[in-house]
């Protein structure tokens, strides 16, 4: 378990590092990523299918990525780049690939169409998110101000 903190903390860091994130901003970075790790970890050990537990960890990682925003007053992209990259599955769509050039097309499908459906609710996590962040916002002005 240790291993699978450090490990996507130094991973979301060093990409943000590589995205040209501000210094002050890395640790924050580092943390968001290890944080959406971690809950796609346990719930893939606890017997959730890779899918979903990516669109849940997306979806708690566009939701730290807004509050650390607000907090430090910096784009969202900034942590959500980096808060992403443990989760994206780019050793399926080598392995994919690699299948595809061995000709064994059936086990080479399998693996492009489970790396597409984690990439896609990758996005879908980030955006239903986002979206039900600004309803919520929008909902609690309007009871604030009736």
């Amino acid at each position: 378990m240790w291993e699978q903190l450090i490990t996507s903390f130094i991973a979301s860091a060093t990409f943000a590092i590589l995205f040209n994130a501000p210094r002050r901003t890395l640790f924050i970075c580092g943390l968001v990523g290890m944080v959406g790790w971690i809950i796609y970890f346990e719930l893939v050990l606890r017997q959730y299918d890779y899918v979903p537990a990516t669109l849940i960890a997306a979806m708690v990682i566009s939701v730290l990525c807004q509050i650390f925003a607000k907090l430090y007053k910096t784009p969202i992209i900034i942590y959500s780049v980096a808060g992403i990259i443990p989760l994206v599955p780019g050793g399926l769509a080598y392995d994919a690939t690699r299948k595809f050039v061995e000709n064994d097309y059936s086990l080479a499908v399998q693996l492009a169409a489970k790396a597409l459906m984690i990439s896609g609710s990758i996005a879908i996590g980030l955006i239903f998110s986002e979206v039900l962040m600004r309803i919520s916002l929008r909902g609690y002005a309007y009871l604030k101000n009736n």
